[in-house]
């Protein structure tokens, strides 16, 4: 019994996960189950660059000892750096949930929301981040990011990440990390020590 075998819900799952875990490699699965899945699988690759709208991402950055949780990005936007945890926010979901989700299947980490940081544009056309104004941006992000604390997990890298880090203050700029995010960082770092005090 081959894929094309296999019954819907199962392909759906298998087509998350290889989306998730093997970017690219989605597509051929596709291929290999016929026209129908193949046209789903291209359309949800898709739906994220060359938006007809913006869309609703979240993140959560948490901190412990001193020190905040990032991760590898393994797929675009920012493939390959250093960033804050989050993801896309599902339909009918909150984005209180949807950031302990993303947190979940990123790192392991299940986590309370605390507070929010900060609410900003990604916008990124062929040439890179860009300030807004272009008519067909390749992405483009209304990103809500969240001060969260560990309840439970180890932090490790699952979904679409390749890499965690716990990185204090003084250590960020080793990471190469966006503006917006040493913005949001040096934020949920006040945050934090006012929490403690």
């Amino acid at each position: 019994m081959g894929l094309k075998d296999s019954n819907p819900t199962m392909q759906r799952i298998i087509y998350r996960v290889a989306r998730s875990q093997l970017p690219g490699l989605w597509v051929l699965l596709g291929e290999a189950t016929g026209p129908a899945y193949r046209n789903e699988a291209l359309a949800m690759r898709s739906r994220r660059e060359y938006p007809q709208h913006p869309l609703v991402g979240v993140g959560g950055v948490v901190i412990e000892n001193g020190r905040a949780l990032l991760i590898k990005r393994g797929s675009e936007p920012l493939l390959g750096q250093w960033s804050i945890p989050g993801g896309m926010l599902e339909l009918g979901e909150t984005l209180e949930s949807s950031v302990a989700r993303e947190l979940l299947e990123e790192t392991g980490l299940e986590v309370r929301v605390l507070e929010l940081i900060e609410v900003f544009d990604r916008i990124i056309d062929e040439d890179g981040p860009t300030a807004g104004g272009t008519e067909n941006p390749r992405f483009h992000y209304v990103i809500v990011d969240y001060l969260c604390e560990r309840i439970s997990g180890t932090a490790q890298a699952g979904s679409d990440v390749t890499d965690v880090a716990y990185a204090g203050e003084d250590e960020l700029a080793r990471f190469q990390l966006t503006e917006t995010a040493l913005r949001i960082l040096g934020k949920a770092f006040q945050m934090a020590r006012a929490r403690q005090a």
